[in-house]
């Protein structure tokens, strides 16, 4: 179990879900301690499937969302956490991060109606994340 994750991570109390992306991050960290670069994707998201469990955080993972255009649903994309309802995970393990992956994660976000995600990449020698806002994020409006 991670303790002193404040510690380990700054949060930021303006970004939402800091206290929850910290605790997701701190958890890849543990991962990536542990494991290192060099394993396929599908590693790392099984690893931190357990460290998220033994953490007590709530996802979904390879969770299914429709993709909408013009209010027709044209799809569905799974996207490979999605932990206490508002923030998308998105892992890669890949040498280097470049913008395609983050256009990627930011058109997750927009197309999902999510207002914060984090992108994380196993594959480099440190681990690389970063928290992503959609900027075109409109809240839902209570009846």
């Amino acid at each position: 179990m991670i303790t002193g994750i404040n510690e380990l991570l700054m949060i930021k109390e303006e970004y939402k879900y800091s206290e929850l992306t910290s605790k997701i991050i701190g958890c890849a960290m543990a991962v990536h301690r542990s494991l290192g670069n060099g394993f396929q994707e599908v590693i790392y998201q099984r690893a931190l499937e357990i460290e998220m469990t033994d953490n007590g955080i709530a996802f979904s993972r390879e969770h299914e969302m429709p993709v909408y255009y013009k209010n027709q649903q044209i799809g569905t994309r799974r996207v490979d956490f999605l932990v206490e309802g508002v923030v998308s995970v998105e892992l890669k393990a890949i040498i280097k991060l470049e913008d395609v992956h983050f256009a990627q994660a930011i058109n997750y976000l927009e197309a999902y109606d999510l207002e914060v995600g984090l992108l994380i990449n196993f594959g480099a020698k440190s681990l690389e994340f970063k928290r992503l806002l959609n900027g075109k994020f409109k809240p839902k409006k209570n009846l």
